[in-house]
């Protein structure tokens, strides 16, 4: 809406009837510059559509923001009083955890960084503005019993339970993002080294060994997924996605989540997890087992090794619980106690 006519809002004096369309205004030439944004991060900068979609979540709901509370919407109205009371709204009134909302204000910082370099504004207001700090949550992972419980639950008499299984083991076996799961195509596949390639996040591409329990599981489902509808005459080729539906379309995200805990329930896991539960646990027994932490962070396609470093904090509680079963003198404390 770019003007209003008169007779819409005959109440109104007007003075209120152009602040209304001169708001709706502002409005329209945000929602804009958000679309210019995205298309830059995709087509410039390379962003994944998973990514580009998120960075637009983001600040469309900052924009729902600003026209619910009848803020100013212009870019260079919006200071870092606004991103403050908006992180505030976030985190008290949506109930939004303080990671998600730190990377929310991280979305905002990189947005008008972009304006600045466009020349749209001469400032970020977000950049003045402190990140919430977080709480360190450590990953929760399986233990090895849980896990090989899990994998062994799904059957292998249908062309889908034989793809369930094949997820869960190269889930486990390569610790993939689910993202990088569905998006593995045929062509990424080298059964034969046991190795598959993978586009991580930042479009970033890594090579990771495969396990054999995973390569017997990839090639038992390949030799029935034939038997799945094709959606497309493209579907059926080398650049086809490696995991299907039921109809034939690529598998989803949330369709793997569903997957997964259909199996956590079937194998009776007192502890809930998810996809990325099993990347968890791929990290954790590879540390637990002597593997370099320069290398896990390779095959996780980490960018930071800060990033790895969480598991170690889970490789040492484990030590210590270990330590307090086993060490005399600890048992011996416990008693005292």
């Amino acid at each position: 809406f770019t003007s209003i006519r008169p007779g819409l809002f005959p109440l109104i004096s007007e003075e209120k009837r152009c602040t209304i369309q001169v708001h709706f205004k502002a409005m329209g030439q945000l929602r804009a510059h958000i679309d210019q944004f995205v298309d830059y991060m995709a087509l410039e900068r390379g962003a994944s559509p998973h990514t580009c979609r998120a960075y637009r979540n983001d600040l469309m709901l900052f924009a729902t923001f600003l026209d619910e509370r009848n803020l100013p919407a212009e870019i260079d109205s919006v200071d870092h009083l606004t991103i403050r009371l908006y992180l505030g709204h976030l985190y008290q009134t949506k109930k939004i955890r303080r990671s998600s909302v730190g990377r929310k204000l991280a979305t905002l910082r990189t947005f008008f960084r972009y304006l600045k370099r466009e020349g749209i504004t001469d400032r970020n207001p977000a950049k003045g503005v402190a990140t919430p700090k977080a709480p360190r949550d450590l990953p929760h992972a399986f233990s090895v019993d849980e896990v090989f419980r899990v994998l062994e639950t799904p059957e292998k008499d249908f062309p889908l339970t034989l793809r369930d299984r094949a997820i869960l083991e190269l889930l486990y076996s390569c610790g993939l993002r689910v993202s990088e799961l569905t998006g593995l195509r045929m062509t990424d596949l080298d059964l034969s080294g046991h190795m598959v390639r993978v586009m991580g996040k930042g479009r970033k591409e890594r090579i990771v060994p495969v396990g054999s329990k995973a390569v017997s599981a990839l090639r038992e489902y390949l030799n029935v997924r034939g038997n799945l509808p094709a959606k497309t005459q493209t579907d059926s080729g080398l650049s086809a996605p490696v995991f299907l539906n039921y109809r034939g379309g690529q598998l989803s995200t949330r369709s793997v989540g569903r997957i997964v805990k259909k199996y956590l329930l079937k194998a009776e896991m007192v502890r809930r997890g998810t996809p990325h539960t099993f990347r968890h646990s791929f990290a954790t027994h590879l540390l637990d087992g002597g593997a370099d932490l320069r290398g896990i962070q390779e095959l996780l396609g980490h960018s930071s090794l800060s990033t790895t470093q969480k598991y170690t904090h889970v490789s040492s509680a484990k030590l210590l619980e270990v330590y307090d079963k086993a060490h005399p003198r600890a048992k011996r404390r416990h008693k005292d106690a």
